[in-house]
């Protein structure tokens, strides 16, 4: 949360501000997660020719800036918004916006568990936001259970909360992948032996964030498909499953292989 990071910004840091006031020479911005004020100079806007400041920036624009020095004793910040690359500026907003996500579902917390927010970041801020990251933790809560959360030591109860409040209001989009096993077991049990190699495959891979599921297109061909939170994730996830049901087939005495179909991202 922006009350617990450093009183100061360090040089180089990426910082989000608020525009206060554009003068012919510069701008004065508001730091908006330190509740300071930097300057911004006019050599500091682009790196080319600035006729009209009013061109790059506005009064109450919020932009990312880059802090080139740091006076406490004078109370200075000195900004820049030229050295600022296209990168940084897209990656320290979607960082800044996750922060805010996850000051609101905190406080979500604090009002499950019945606790003030300065309590609830007392017990499991510090642990979190060094484990994963505030909003972070949320969606872990929400992939692996509370479980996650207690073994970092937070206590149960907030834990618990954490995954609730995750399942209420965060949304993970899935990406779904697909190939096709084939299956075959000759014994008098064959049937029952590829019942229990998909089973036991499915089982071992089970996980909170992720979905499997299997279905019989013309034996002995059957369809694996596989949700996860990202491609690597599933694509690793279809090739281990798939892997199993062949593993397991072959040592009951049946046979198989995979075919991974094709996919469109």
């Amino acid at each position: 949360m922006s009350e617990h990071k450093p009183e100061w910004p360090e040089p180089g840091d990426l910082v989000m501000a608020t525009i206060e006031s554009v003068m012919d020479y510069g701008a004065y911005a508001n730091l908006d997660e330190y509740n300071k004020r930097g300057f911004l100079h006019i050599s500091e806007i682009s790196s080319a020719r600035v006729r009209n400041l009013h061109d790059f920036i506005r009064e109450k624009q919020k932009i990312v800036l880059k802090v080139l020095r740091v006076d406490i004793e004078k109370g200075h910040i000195d900004l820049s918004l030229r050295r600022v690359t296209k990168r940084e500026r897209i990656e320290k907003v979607k960082a800044w916006k996750k922060d805010r996500k996850g000051e609101v579902l905190l406080r979500a917390v604090a009002d499950q568990v019945g606790l003030p927010i300065e309590t609830v970041y007392e017990k499991a801020g510090p642990i979190i936001e060094e484990a994963d990251g505030l909003y972070e933790s949320f969606e872990t809560a929400l992939k692996e259970g509370p479980e996650a959360l207690t073994k970092l030591g937070i206590p149960e109860d907030m834990a618990k909360a954490f995954a609730k409040i995750a399942e209420e209001r965060i949304h993970i989009k899935m990406v779904n992948v697909k190939g096709v096993l084939e299956i075959r077991c000759m014994k008098p049990n064959g049937v029952k032996c590829i019942q229990q190699a998909f089973a036991d495959a499915k089982k071992a891979q089970k996980s909170r964030s992720s979905k499997i599921e299997f279905a019989v297109i013309a034996a002995p061909r059957y369809s694996v498909d596989v949700s996860a939170d990202n491609w690597k994730s599933a694509e690793d996830l279809l090739d281990e499953v798939s892997q199993a049901v062949i593993d397991n087939i072959t040592k009951a005495g049946g046979q198989g292989s995979f075919k991974r179909e094709k996919q469109r991202r």
